[in-house]
């Protein structure tokens, strides 16, 4: 088994995307040789917009695969930390480093993004950073 940490882009084309791109996503959350790794601000990035605007199917979509993830980052402080050493390492915006940060944290081997190759988080060695898109996945 893979632990693979899923970025909010990756829900949300899941969720939303056309159906070219929504059943990549779905194949990657559907795979039998992966666990999933989350975190509270993945959740707080996907959740609460769809819960404000009564997304009823999106955010039923969100909580079942919340609810199927096998790992989570539970230590915010020590992912905070981890977060600032990233970003000012390898120069990601905030929230790219925390959701990095967390990752790394419950020691997921992957952390697939809908974020474009030419971002700062590709920069990161500390975990293989694979974009939704690619052709091997």
């Amino acid at each position: 088994m893979t632990i693979t940490f899923i970025d909010s882009g990756v829900l949300v084309t899941a969720s939303r995307g056309t159906e070219n791109l929504s059943d990549k996503a779905i194949s990657i959350l559907a795979s039998a040789h992966r666990e999933f790794a989350s975190s509270n601000f993945i959740k707080l990035e996907v959740l609460p917009k769809a819960i404000y605007h009564r997304q009823i199917d999106e955010t039923e979509f969100y909580q079942t695969f919340f609810n199927a993830v096998t790992y989570w980052a539970n230590d915010t402080e020590q992912v905070i930390q981890e977060a600032h050493n990233i970003a000012c390492k390898y120069g990601l915006a905030a929230m790219d480093a925390l959701h990095i940060a967390a990752a790394i944290s419950v020691n997921a081997e992957e952390f697939i993004t809908t974020e474009k190759p030419t971002k700062p988080m590709y920069r990161v060695t500390d975990i293989e950073v694979v974009f939704l898109f690619d052709s091997s996945l």
